[in-house]
């Protein structure tokens, strides 16, 4: 992998003289955010080598280079999940190659489902922890040194320093904001009311089919990262009924306003 990585970085550094400080990961239906940047340089995924292509309605799939004020961001416009057929090697790969571009911190958003009964659907919540539920793990196998420790420390997955000048942020633009506990799934289907409760039971606040593969391979690299998710649907009768992916997309659409005023001014103020 570690020769696939440098080749991809080697051909992203001929394409573009830009070096990002902040990578961006845009879940479903919030792929607008590169809106808040300016733009120097768009590659799409399939010119990119050794790179995936997102298979998934609402995930545009392109790098996006550009500048936030001062700060310089490179922004995935659609990320890559298990279920569509990827290895977690695939997966993940796109933050390896961040990482090489020169991040230093991550922010990674998604469209979750929720089991806090203080949550509804919009809310937006910032994720303090998660629970690996996702059937591989993306470490699984020979460790490379050379991107990071046989074994990660996952005691701050998500930068307390990082959360609390977001909810800072959230108090000034007057955003209402949650934190809470995100449990990975692989997906693709909903969760069923049964597998609702066994989140809730187990502690988490919110459930999802992403981020956290993404999230342990950026800590491997000592990336520092922040979590966002948009609750998109409840786990109850009244919402399980009706859940459609399409309905994901407009629930998460209808708080990317929010989200992207925050996301911005965070990376603009941290």
């Amino acid at each position: 992998m570690w020769e696939q990585v440098q080749e991809t970085v080697s051909y992203i550094n001929g394409k573009i003289d830009f070096t990002p400080e902040y990578g961006v990961i845009l879940g479903s239906g919030l792929g607008s955010f590169t809106e808040e940047m300016k733009v120097e340089y768009t590659l799409p995924y399939n010119e990119i080598p050794n790179f995936p292509v997102s298979t998934v309605l609402g995930h545009k799939g392109a790098l996006v280079f550009g500048t936030i004020g001062e700060k310089k961001v490179v922004a995935m416009q659609g990320r890559f999940h298990y279920y569509e057929g990827y290895s977690m090697t695939e997966v993940t790969f796109p933050v390896r190659v961040m990482k090489f571009l020169g991040i230093k911190k991550l922010v990674v958003s998604n469209a979750s489902g929720g089991v806090n009964p203080n949550y509804k659907v919009g809310s937006i919540v910032i994720i303090k922890d998660h629970i690996n539920m996702t059937p591989e793990h993306p470490l699984r196998g020979k460790n490379d040194e050379r991107f990071g420790p046989r074994f990660v420390n996952m005691s701050e997955p998500y930068s307390r320093k990082m959360i609390a000048k977001a909810k800072e942020i959230a108090l000034d633009l007057n955003i209402e904001v949650f934190d809470g506990i995100y449990y990975g799934l692989q997906g693709p289907t909903f969760e069923t009311l049964a597998e609702y409760r066994m989140v809730k039971i187990l502690g988490a606040d919110c459930v999802g089919m992403s981020t956290v593969p993404e999230v342990i391979v950026a800590r491997h690299m000592d990336v520092e990262t922040f979590g966002i998710s948009v609750i998109t649907d409840m786990g109850n009768e009244e919402s399980i009924d009706t859940i459609s992916h399409d309905e994901v997309l407009e629930a998460a659409k209808q708080a990317e306003p929010m989200v992207r005023s925050l996301i911005r001014e965070l990376i603009l103020k941290y």
